[in-house]
């Protein structure tokens, strides 16, 4: 068994199986916009593969990023979904003020968290202060244009609060001999199917 299909098993904590496999059955409706918002079973599918990924990542992001937590006051999670990523950093980080961002049917069905505040919104529209904008697996939603458009707002907003903008992205690489393989490639085709115009991208 191969790093990657270990990934596809449905018994370990860290499986990437609802966001690999469950959303193909869907594949049709993806182009049709506001779907997940429309049907409750297609959005809790989406949440879950998304606490999946949180898990995985937030693994690695705690320990290589430990110093730079530590000066944080209050953080906000853009695309946050279920706050799997916030509950992670509340759970070590308890004097960071926390704020789940992210659109209104998603917070809506979203468990409360001790610690982390659930705002409902539009990522494009102004977000809810910090000093910290956090984006986990959100820039390759979309295309070139719209990355440029989000981190030229969220810049102005942080240089005025003397912050920082903490993202965490994929980048495709030459190289699979590594635990993560072709996973660039695999998540591009993922953005395929589930965004129009999102993608992976190289450094």
């Amino acid at each position: 068994m191969t790093h990657i299909s270990k990934w596809l098993l449905h018994n370990s904590d860290l499986s990437l199986a609802p966001m690999i496999l469950e959303l193909w059955h869907y594949l049709s409706q993806c182009v049709k916009e506001h779907f997940a918002s429309q049907n409750l079973q297609f959005n809790n599918f989406f949440n879950e593969a998304i606490e999946c990924t949180a898990k995985i990542v937030m693994k690695t992001t705690m320990s290589h990023y430990k110093e730079g937590f530590d000066s944080i006051r209050s953080l906000v999670d853009v695309g946050g979904g279920t706050s799997g990523a916030l509950a992670e950093i509340v759970k070590s980080y308890p004097h960071i003020k926390v704020i789940n961002f992210d659109l209104p049917h998603v917070v809506a069905t979203t468990p409360m968290c001790e610690g982390v505040i659930h705002v409902g919104g539009d990522m494009f529209d102004p977000i809810p202060n910090a000093n910290v904008v956090f984006m986990k697996w959100i820039l390759h939603d979309w295309n070139d244009e719209a990355c440029v458009k989000i981190l030229k707002s969220y810049r102005k907003e942080i240089l005025d609060k003397n912050g920082k903008l903490v993202f965490i992205v994929i980048f495709v690489q030459e190289d699979d001999n590594n635990i993560f393989g072709d996973m660039g490639l695999v998540f591009d085709l993922l953005m395929f199917a589930h965004t129009t115009g999102g993608k992976e991208r190289t450094e």
